[in-house]
């Protein structure tokens, strides 16, 4: 395409002159007497690639016009032409924002040359934009679609997680939903705590996948109706350090794995296997440890029936301290039944999965 150059100046013949030298060198030039009338020509919308204006006009100077035309039409380089001979007058033009100026009177090699380099510059500036924007749009797109796999294999993880929970209420069978309950009590406490999303979705795996070092302990004792004995109580015991072993081996789950290495964690340090004590305890280990409870005296249990909700908020308010963060057990009190409620109503008889950053069935 040829390009096209807007040439301002008040004298008419030098306006002719530098006109037909550039159409000479096959370029499309416009005239304009005058500042005033060169903003007119700009606003009907015609596009030019240059502008060579005079410095000294009458009505609107060349500064004027610049500084009233560099915003509107960043890509527009201007040239100054100027009869004063005084370099600080050409610097402060540059200064404001002209590519170059020339100093009357000029030779054409002068002109053609500056007003090639002025173009030159232009190109490269659009094509460095279009590039950037390009970049920035593959980039965008890049970022977009490593984010979706991400989400996509973390969401396949999160599924054979919910396999192994499911695979363990078969094979515990006292327990049958309790990996699920426990996990929505554990995402509501979590949440009324005013946690972040993230965290509060590293959390909620940990509250599903607290049991599942039992995979690893013998059926004979898992599901003996009578009480443990000693020995067979220390082999259950192994069940949070045989679920760390297993969940610490899944990419990304480092942090689930703590949890499920500290379930059993009491606060004043009197829980197992490692007799954590306050803030050595995982924060998901610790609201987890509310959110278990609360779901083991509310449940139904072979040897007793659930108990109520009020019967629950007052055993885990008389342990706080000891098996419990007071802090968190100070905003669980607060929570009203209706959260509980709720969330039984959707958990009882239905088939559903945990959707770990809010909690729904889905």
């Amino acid at each position: 395409m040829t390009d096209r150059i807007l040439v301002v100046d008040d004298e008419e013949p030098i306006r002719e002159i530098v006109a037909s030298m550039l159409g000479a060198a096959g370029y499309l030039c416009k005239q304009a007497g005058s500042g005033m009338e060169a903003l007119a020509v700009l606003n009907t919308g015609a596009e030019f690639e240059l502008m060579l204006s005079d410095l000294m006009m009458a009505d609107l100077d060349g500064i004027g016009l610049l500084e009233r035309t560099k915003e509107k039409y960043p890509d527009m380089p201007v040239v100054m032409v100027t009869a004063v001979h005084d370099i600080s007058v050409a610097l402060a033009a540059i200064r404001n924002g002209a590519y170059d100026y020339l100093l009357k009177p000029f030779e054409r090699e002068q002109l053609l040359n500056t007003v090639s380099r002025a173009l030159e510059n232009r190109r490269l500036k659009v094509e460095n934009r279009t590039y950037q924007t390009n970049l920035e749009s593959l980039v965008k797109a890049r970022t977009d679609q490593l984010q979706a796999a991400m989400s996509s294999l973390e969401r396949s993880y999160d599924i054979t997680l919910e396999a192994l929970g499911d695979a363990l209420d078969l094979k515990d069978r006292e327990t049958e939903g309790h990996s699920r309950r426990v996990t929505l009590f554990t995402i509501a406490i979590a949440q009324a705590l005013g946690l972040p999303r993230e965290q509060i979705t590293i959390i909620a795996r940990g509250a599903f996948l607290h049991d599942i070092g039992k995979m690893a302990i013998p059926d004979k004792i898992l599901n003996k109706p009578g009480k443990l004995e000693v020995e067979e109580m220390t082999i259950m015991k192994e069940h949070a350090y045989h679920g760390y072993q297993i969940v610490k081996k899944i990419p990304f789950l480092a942090d689930v794995a703590e949890i499920v290495y500290s379930h059993q964690e009491w606060f004043n340090g009197e829980g197992y296997p490692r007799h954590l004590k306050g803030n050595e305890i995982p924060l998901g280990a610790r609201i987890f440890s509310v959110a278990d409870t609360f779901d083991a005296i509310t449940s139904d249990r072979p040897y007793r029936p659930a108990q109520s909700f009020a019967a629950a908020r007052t055993e885990i308010a008389k342990f706080a301290g000891r098996q419990f963060d007071p802090e968190i057990v100070k905003v669980f009190l607060e929570m009203p039944d209706k959260i509980w409620e709720d969330l039984r109503k959707e958990i009882d008889g239905q088939t559903y999965r945990v959707t770990y950053t809010t909690g729904a069935k889905a």
